[in-house]
């Protein structure tokens, strides 16, 4: 669950990213935060991720009141999330395998559970396959989905993905979503934050429109998809 009460961000250099939001996505939905550039949702994504704590207001996200955590309750809280960023952040000279093994061992998760959990993670995204090969070695679309594989090795409560059409055709781009439906009907709560208003309206489902730092709209509409 993720929850924004009263919440405005003012930057020290006389922006203020967020005006008096106040948002509530439950366990188990799927939400669109949409808006253009400079709107305010990357300010959101970092108060979800406890990067920032807001000027005002209070912030909650799995159960955790963000702006009381402290030293390794941060970490613990962030093992709970999972995120997958524009710029994807693999490290290109390890295997897929290694990519996605790399965040359980920092977890201090058993050799035995990562190589059970790392296979299931990369057949649920589809790269099995690819397991042994170097990230640097894929296409843009499937490094996309190792990023998404590692932000689901600890078994998030709440999934956030930034953008993660920006560089990918639009075949490729509706593909993505559907692989984010899927996940998202397993259980995890997902947060896609877009500019791709076509990819959205077709879609459909609860959009969350942010402009000049508020919250425009926040409406369920009908997606093209479920009438085929």
């Amino acid at each position: 669950m993720v929850e924004l009460k009263n919440v405005n961000v003012h930057y020290s250099s006389g922006v203020d990213a967020l005006v008096d939001v106040n948002l509530r996505i439950n366990d188990g939905e799927f939400v669109f935060i949409v808006g253009e550039s400079g709107a305010g949702k990357s300010t959101l994504m970092k108060l979800m991720m406890r990067e920032i704590v807001p000027s005002s207001g209070r912030v909650f996200v799995n159960g955790y009141n963000l702006a009381k955590l402290k030293g390794n309750k941060i970490a613990k809280f962030r093992r709970s999330i999972g995120v997958v960023f524009q710029e994807f952040r693999l490290i290109q000279d390890y295997t897929v395998y290694e990519n996605v093994a790399f965040v359980l061992r920092i977890a201090d998760q058993s050799m035995k559970y990562i190589r059970q959990r790392v296979p299931y993670v990369l057949n649920l995204v589809e790269l099995a396959n690819k397991a042994r090969n170097r990230t640097r070695e894929l296409s843009g679309g499937e490094q996309q989905r190792v990023a998404i594989a590692r932000a689901l090795a600890n078994d998030p409560g709440l999934l956030i993905v930034d953008e993660p059409t920006g560089n990918l055709d639009p075949k490729r781009s509706y593909e993505l979503v559907e692989l984010l439906k899927d996940i998202n009907r397993c259980g995890t709560t997902v947060v896609m934050i877009t500019h791709e208003h076509d990819l959205v309206r077709y879609f459909g489902g609860r959009i969350i429109n942010i402009e000049k730092g508020s919250v425009t709209f926040d409406e369920n509409i009908g997606g093209h998809d479920e009438d085929e």
